[in-house]
């Protein structure tokens, strides 16, 4: 078995809940949403995110680089360089052929596009930045990565909407487990506040509207829940083959033990109503790490707060588990970052193994009658943990589970 694990060495969070792994921990411990108002939004019905602050681009990559970046592609570089500080790594020490980058976007943040269509609608062709396309596309964001820290092996973003960020930590373990690359840098990025992706959303009746004031909306679980709150960040983890970590005496943080994925085949939005892909994920990604479902100590939930979304996951985790162990719904406190979530969802579970601690999930109340889950409110609560299970599924059907493990 230890020859199926790949390591963990490296975090680095770019997220409305902090900048730096201590603050992300402390916030999200302290089981508040961070929605405030949101002046890219204002005017919209609505008008409100969880956004990161306290974050000046051309202060972290330099004008050049930001400038050729779109806001994902800022969020982006700077998680994976704090990555890379976090694991100790250096990449003139390293055989850059062999390290990959694989990352999670999901639509990119349409903030660029709309201002260079403005400016085109406007009949001034010729002020469209020759820029605007390369810092639009997601796959340029794992290019940028690469150019960056002198990456030179498999390099590509995945999309499978949001469950991209988990869907890329599994594709990367795979790289590592197969003996292509040594190091992969691995996970997502998203800046979903831009107008055409809130105005989207609000058509599809999936924004959150119900509560007037921002901090109540993100309400994963609770029976009064209506919807998701859009949020944008960055994680991005480094994996390494258990070898190559131990050769260089690397602080091994957790392992990707385990990974499944499967199809809806139902919906281009909804989840199956029986929760069949959820569930078959869950057993796949099981199956993969060899674990029985009472080897789990925690579940790091999808947890959007849409009302079919949250009561399919329940379902599909009370048809797994039993009775599962503590859940968590981070989105509660840091809203839905779309292809970058399962990234970041995968991050904060590393934080609550090395803490043995569930954060508590914001703004529950009230369970569902019949989907009733253990879920900490309010307070962290102490947990042994050896195991976590981390959902994410996308638009499409798409699903992605990860186990992760502290041996």
């Amino acid at each position: 078995m230890v020859n199926r694990q790949v390591a963990i060495t490296g975090l680095g969070l770019v997220t409305s809940a902090g900048n730096s792994i201590p603050t992300v921990w402390e916030t999200i411990c302290a089981g508040r949403s961070v929605a405030t108002r949101d002046s890219a939004l204002a005017d919209l019905p609505v008008d409100f995110s969880c956004q990161v602050s306290d974050f000046d681009p051309i202060a972290e990559l330099g004008a050049r680089t930001s400038r050729r970046l779109d806001r994902f592609g800022h969020l982006g570089l700077a998680a994976a360089r704090r990555a890379i500080g976090d694991a100790g790594l250096s990449p003139d020490s390293w055989l850059a052929e062999r390290v990959g980058v694989v990352l999670g976007v999901s639509s990119n943040s349409l903030e660029g596009y709309a201002r260079e269509f403005s400016l085109l609608g406007g009949g001034r062709p010729g002020a469209v930045s020759p820029l605007a396309l390369p810092r639009s596309i997601p796959s340029l964001l794992a290019g940028e990565v690469a150019i960056d820290l002198g990456a030179r092996g498999p390099n590509f973003v995945i999309t499978s909407a949001c469950a991209s960020g988990t869907t890329a930590i599994g594709v990367a373990r795979d790289l590592i487990r197969s003996g292509t690359c040594d190091i992969v840098l691995t996970g997502g990025s998203e800046s979903p506040r831009a107008p055409m992706n809130a105005t989207c959303f609000t058509q599809m009746k999936a924004l959150a509207r119900g509560h007037s004031r921002p901090e109540l909306a993100s309400r994963p679980f609770d029976v009064s829940r209506d919807g998701l709150v859009l949020g944008e960040g960055a994680a991005v983890l480094v994996l390494e083959s258990t070898a190559h970590a131990r050769a260089r005496g690397a602080r091994v943080r957790a392992y990707v033990r385990g990974y499944g994925a499967s199809a809806d085949a139902h919906h281009p939005t909804a989840p199956h109503p029986g929760g069949r892909g959820a569930e078959q994920a869950l057993r796949s990604a099981l199956a993969d790490a060899g674990c029985a479902p009472g080897d789990v100590d925690h579940v790091s939930a999808h947890g959007t707060g849409t009302p079919l979304g949250d009561a399919v996951e329940a379902d599909a985790l009370l048809r797994v588990f039993g009775t599962p162990p503590p859940v968590t719904a981070a989105k509660s406190v840091i809203g839905h970052a779309m292809g970058a979530a399962g990234a970041i969802a995968a991050a904060l579970t590393v934080l609550a193994m090395e803490h043995q601690t569930v954060p508590p999930t914001a703004n529950l109340v009230e369970q569902e009658p019949g989907r009733e889950l253990d879920i900490p409110t309010e307070l962290p609560r102490r947990v042994p943990m050896e195991a976590a299970v981390v959902n994410a599924f996308g638009f499409g059907g798409q699903n992605a589970v990860l186990l992760l493990t502290m041996q």
